[in-house]
């Protein structure tokens, strides 16, 4: 790690976790913004042991791009940083690159320095255009607009929490390399539940956990999923912005852990057929007044909001279906053999639905869309699902209607395209653009998925490292 050198900041487990769950706190609070920054500015320019601070965005497919500022140079720059935006896939053109970034000093954590290298805090950032404006494709900043406007004006805040399953592969670079190998290895065969301690998949998942209960977010399990070397970790309901930023850092933590094992972390949404794939079960309510909305006196349990909730969502199903499953492989987990979530229709029991009602009372009544991918950007999932299922279309008997989400990408695209009420949700532009970079990644694969995992599927995908790649198609 450090040598006597370099007297870098290392801070302990237990102080981390203190440290970014009273950030946290205060961000779900809604702590004015100018006194949060005052005391992030105070406490960078106190703290003499921090080198630098790592801005994170997204973007419009979700991946987190990362730039380390000098903290000196941060202290007095903070607020005029820009970047090349015609760099970023869905971004500006080159003509009109210049794109800036707003220090979200809420979403401030604090780092393990054995994984994230001693002497380095992260914040997130708000995308803006040139006048300082809100970028339309930072769908983030959009979500946290939205958001924000619904406490403010009605009092509402929304909860998100996300099951993300993920692959371990033995050796790095898994994905980037799957042309050359044409094959995953298993670290672990055991199945849902089940691997021994300080096997290779217990140790990855025992980590992971150490690591983000470090970072504020609130543990609750871990464990092996049903297929092989399939993990999940757990943590808790939050503030959907925050939710959203926990998404992209788990993402983010397990690749960290699993580089550092030799290892690869997939979130690929079926990267092995005839095995489970991956979801992102995404939990959701709303509260008003300390209330949850979505608790009654109903079928299941809910109220009528709820149900009104779930029926908006279900009624644009199909168009927003591109956004939920973001890649060709996506489409492969829908197989209605491996409990596929394919069925337009909610259910408190049937797991190929679409909507799940989970057994809830009056603190844990909540809707779960089952039917997201972990490859998904999260800013734009649950920016869609709280939108659509609060203020979208509704059509009345839509329960009662059997019918399935697309099997294939191109008709998702097909759906998304056709669509009215997307060009409303994102902006016809924004709208557009997503569906150009969708098309560009099928354009590189077989029409037909077939039974067997194509390269380019895995080779084009959105999230892994390898876009020198594209140029040589």
């Amino acid at each position: 790690m450090t040598s006597p050198l370099r007297e870098f900041l290392e801070i302990p487990y237990d102080q981390l976790e203190e440290l970014n769950l009273e950030a946290k706190a205060k961000r779900a609070a809604r702590t004015p913004m100018g006194q949060i920054a005052e005391e992030r500015l105070r406490y960078l320019t106190d703290q003499k042991n921090i080198k630098a601070v790592t801005v994170c965005f997204t973007d419009l497919e979700g991946r987190l791009h990362m730039l380390d500022y000098d903290k000196k140079f941060l202290l007095k720059s903070f607020d005029n940083l820009t970047f090349d935006g015609s760099s970023i896939r869905g971004f500006t053109a080159q003509s009109e690159s210049d794109l800036r970034l707003a220090i979200d000093w809420a979403a401030f954590y604090w780092l393990p320095a054995d994984f994230f290298g001693p002497g380095k805090v992260l914040v997130f950032g708000d995308v803006l255009e040139k006048d300082g404006t809100p970028y339309s494709a930072d769908m983030r900043a959009r979500l946290k607009g939205f958001t924000n406007d619904a406490y403010t004006n009605k009092g509402l805040t929304f909860n998100a929490a996300n099951e993300i399953e993920g692959f371990l592969f033995r050796g790095r670079d898994a994905e980037r390399r799957y042309y050359e190998t044409r094959k995953f290895d298993f670290v672990n065969e055991g199945g849902y539940y089940h691997s021994l301690p300080g096997d290779p998949l217990r140790s990855f998942i025992d980590t992971v956990a150490e690591v983000q209960r470090a970072m504020g977010f609130a543990n609750e399990k871990d464990h092996p999923e049903v297929a092989p070397s399939q993990f999940e970790v757990n943590y808790s309901y939050t503030e959907a912005a925050i939710a959203a930023d926990q998404i992209a850092l788990y993402k983010l933590i397990c690749r960290q852990v699993a580089y550092s094992l030799d290892m690869t972390a997939s979130f690929l949404p079926k990267p092995v057929t005839g095995v489970n794939g991956n979801g992102m079960h995404t939990n959701l309510s709303i509260t008003k007044d300390g209330k949850n909305q979505f608790y009654g006196t109903g079928a299941e349990g809910l109220s009528d909001s709820g149900w009104s909730f779930i029926d908006r969502i279900l009624t644009s199903a199909n168009d927003i279906c591109l956004t939920l499953n973001a890649s060709v492989n996506a489409y492969r987990r829908l197989d209605p053999h491996f409990e596929a979530p394919n069925q337009i229709k909610a259910s408190p029991v049937d797991r190929g639905s679409m909507v799940r009602i989970p057994l809830g009372n009056e603190k844990s009544a909540r809707v779960e869309v089952r039917s997201v991918g972990p490859d998904a950007n999260p800013y734009m999932v649950l920016y869609t699902l709280l939108k659509t299922g609060t203020e979208g279309p509704l059509t009345e008997g839509v329960r009662q209607t059997e019918s399935y989400l697309p099997d294939n990408i191109y008709t998702a695209i097909d759906n998304f395209r056709a669509s009215a009420y997307v060009k409303d949700l994102y902006g016809a532009d924004v709208a557009e653009r997503y569906a150009e970079l969708k098309q560009a990644s099928a354009d590189r694969c077989p029409r037909l998925l077939g039974t067997r995992i194509k390269t380019g599927e895995i080779q084009f995908h959105h999230e892994v490292y390898n876009q020198s790649l594209w140029n040589q198609f």
